[in-house]
């Protein structure tokens, strides 16, 4: 699947409220400040920045998006047939990220 394509897959079964957030990503945000509503907000006007189709989990995306408040929050997510995994979610450090969608160049 084309990133397009994942993206818009992912956007579609976010509105529907087909995705789950793993109890493990639940307790990370919480101790992020990250509200469950941020993450779907962030979802739907995000952009895919990183792809791994051969993650050991399944084929997972990073995410960039904007919460309605301007926050900046990524998101992996993993997709199943019928549900998008939400994986773990963070505010990207500026130690490690230019800019929400671009990582620091290391060379």
């Amino acid at each position: 699947m084309n990133i397009e394509d994942m993206s818009e897959l992912i956007k579609m079964k976010i509105s529907k409220s087909e995705y789950q957030i793993k109890l493990h990503t639940l307790q990370r945000c919480n101790e992020r400040g990250i509200m469950p509503c941020e993450i779907k907000e962030a979802l739907l006007n995000g952009n895919i920045i990183e792809d791994y189709p051969d993650d050991n989990r399944g084929h997972s995306c990073l995410i960039s998006g904007l919460t309605d408040e301007d926050r900046n929050i990524h998101i992996v997510c993993g997709l199943s047939e019928d549900t998008v995994w939400i994986i773990t979610t963070y505010e990207p450090s500026p130690t490690e990220w230019e800019t929400p969608e671009k990582r620091m160049d290391t060379k």
